[in-house]
């Protein structure tokens, strides 16, 4: 999938784009809105971000668990290299200490990207904060034509790029989910 970034200061003509991407095949899931002005947001029934995913905590996360892992291995290593695990307490007290240090690193990735604005959406912070609204749309090769001819009706959409999109699998999960609730009482 591939993701495209758009820039409007107009929530009616994006709520009319959204309708005409659902009406061409688009699920709701491939549709998002990021803006500054949520409560607007969802007063024409746009598809807003979730709060958390604003942030970077995911990416900082995982970033997080990348250096938590490279440490514990270190310890490990070190433990080994110097024969410390071959007191009487074993290989216990290194374990421990690499799991700990795996999960205080993770823990801090994500503390620090609660702090920071995604890594994805930077690039849109001052056109966010002069109210303007920033669309963007995960599609398929296939989808790409429908995206591009509603796109050109609607002259007041400027493309801001494109960038690494939502993984499939997740898009396709998300849109079974919400038929699930439907059928559910």
């Amino acid at each position: 999938m591939k993701r495209y970034y758009y820039i409007s200061d107009d929530l009616n003509d994006l709520e009319s784009v959204e309708r005409e991407l659902e009406d061409k095949g688009f699920s709701t899931p491939q549709i998002h809105v990021l803006s500054e002005n949520d409560a607007e947001v969802e007063k024409h029934h746009l598809h807003a971000i979730e709060a958390v995913l604003k942030q970077d905590v995911v990416h900082s996360t995982e970033l997080g668990a990348v250096v938590g892992a490279v440490m514990a291995t270190l310890v490990l290593l070190v433990a080994y290299l110097m024969e410390w695990h071959t007191t009487a307490a074993g290989w216990i007290p290194f374990g421990f200490l690499a799991v700990v240090i795996l999960g205080f690193c993770t823990w801090e990735g994500g503390l620090i990207g609660i702090q920071i604005p995604n890594y994805q959406f930077k690039r849109f912070q001052k056109l966010l904060k002069e109210g303007k609204h920033v669309f963007f749309v995960d599609i398929d090769a296939e989808q790409e034509e429908a995206l591009s001819q509603i796109v050109a009706e609607h002259p007041r959409l400027k493309v801001a790029g494109t960038g690494e999109a939502t993984p499939g699998w997740v898009v396709h999960g998300q849109e079974k989910f919400h038929k699930a609730m439907k059928i559910l009482p």
